[in-house]
């Protein structure tokens, strides 16, 4: 039985969605393998080289404001293309790196195609969705996080059995040959694949403005967070509990099972979403970020993992509350725009995470004083949480009156 043409086309966005993640965390693992194994070449210091994907992150974030524009003049499809294509190549450079320049290079040519995916995957995502879009949204979060969740483990493996070279070589092909196959699918609209949708509702502008600012002003501080916390945790399971050079593939398999649990809460929130108003589910996530955070910047030995596991579902649970935002109050039309410069201002404090864990770990010898900084930027989050509109229309927009509706 073949699939629906739009059922394929949603599955080659969340390997995209999978791509992207796992080629932005390779060397947050791949560094405690590249110290040992090319030192006279790359150095022993893992600041440095962490720092190394500077310019991948704020290409990540830079890239994704033109395209909204991009995907008017050349089509979402020849994006996508461009996206499989151009990350996986530079996936595979950075595996040929003779110096640290290259690395970098290489690593920012990586970031400037990641920066493809969610402007426009998540538009595309998010028409073909329909009525059920925290569902379609939670999967897709899933997937996204499937990437985080294994970049760890099969980075520790690769550069424990074949080396750290082979640890960007081989997801780098992978992703070209996904592109190659997404090259031979038919064109497909997204907007009509499902069939004929509701009209978007008219809902009041202050209602419209208030949720905008809150969704622009998590984006800043949660990029950051997200980023942050996906990029130090390999390093963190080495200095709680696993400190041995030789414990690399336990390092991985830990970060690997915190991650998960970010993952699978994804999804539950994606069909809690369908049954809530955003707020009532936003929340209780954001009341957990900051002690969770304050909590692991102290503890040593196995309660890592529960807290680590927590605060993972928290911060991954949270992406999927951010993204339904604009599906329910931004119209269509302007949704790719919309996600393109919430996605920009995000992946700005996303490309901050590199440098300030580089800085702080370089300064202290340990990740204790980053985690307390990043609760600090959880508080932002729990404020913009108090103040995102709770409205009952949201699940059911008909009842939308823009000359009745309170502002807010």
């Amino acid at each position: 039985m073949s699939l629906h043409p739009a059922t394929r086309q949603i599955a080659f966005i969340n390997a995209a969605h999978s791509a992207t993640h796992f080629s932005l965390l390779i060397l947050a693992t791949a560094v405690l393998g590249l110290v040992q194994q090319e030192p006279a070449r790359f150095g022993t210091d893992y600041g440095p080289i962490l720092a190394l994907g500077t310019g991948m992150f704020v290409l990540y974030g830079v890239g994704s404001l033109p395209m909204g524009w991009l995907a008017a003049r050349f089509g979402r499809r020849a994006l996508m293309l461009a996206f499989f294509l151009g990350t996986g190549g530079c996936m595979a450079l950075a595996g040929l790196a003779p110096s640290p320049p290259w690395m970098a290079v290489a690593l920012a040519g990586m970031g400037a195609f990641s920066a493809i995916y969610h402007p426009v995957g998540t538009a595309m995502l998010v028409e073909a969705a329909g009525d059920k879009v925290g569902r379609a949204v939670g999967l897709n979060g899933v997937f996204g996080n499937l990437g985080v969740a294994t970049a760890p483990v099969l980075t520790a493996f690769l550069v424990a059995s074949l080396g750290w070279r082979w640890a960007f070589l081989v997801p780098g092909l992978l992703c070209v040959a996904v592109g190659v196959l997404y090259w031979r699918e038919p064109a497909v609209d997204m907007a009509t694949a499902r069939g004929a949708q509701k009209p978007f509702p008219v809902i009041p502008p202050a209602v419209v403005r208030r949720a905008v600012a809150v969704l622009l002003s998590i984006a800043a501080v949660s990029g950051l967070v997200f980023n942050a916390f996906t990029l130090l945790l390999p390093k963190l399971m080495q200095e709680r509990l696993a400190g041995s050079p030789d414990l690399l593939p336990v390092i991985g398999a830990l970060a690997f099972a915190v991650t998960i649990c970010g993952g699978l809460t994804q999804f539950t929130v994606g069909r809690m979403i369908d049954r809530m108003t955003l707020k009532r589910v936003f929340l209780p996530m954001a009341l957990v970020q900051v002690p969770a955070m304050l909590a692991l910047s102290f503890v040593e030995g196995w309660l890592v993992l529960p807290l680590a596991a927590a605060l993972a579902a928290s911060i991954f649970g949270q992406v999927t509350v951010n993204e339904t935002m604009t599906a329910r109050y931004i119209a269509p039309p302007l949704r790719v725009r919309l996600y393109s410069i919430r996605f920009f201002v995000g992946f700005l404090g996303a490309a901050a995470a590199s440098p300030l864990i580089g800085l702080l770990h370089e300064a202290t010898g340990r990740l204790d004083m980053t985690l307390v900084v990043l609760a600090g930027f959880s508080g932002v989050t729990l404020l913009c949480a108090l103040f995102f509109p709770d409205r009952r229309e949201e699940l059911r927009p008909e009842l939308w009156q823009p000359a009745a509706a309170p502002a807010e």
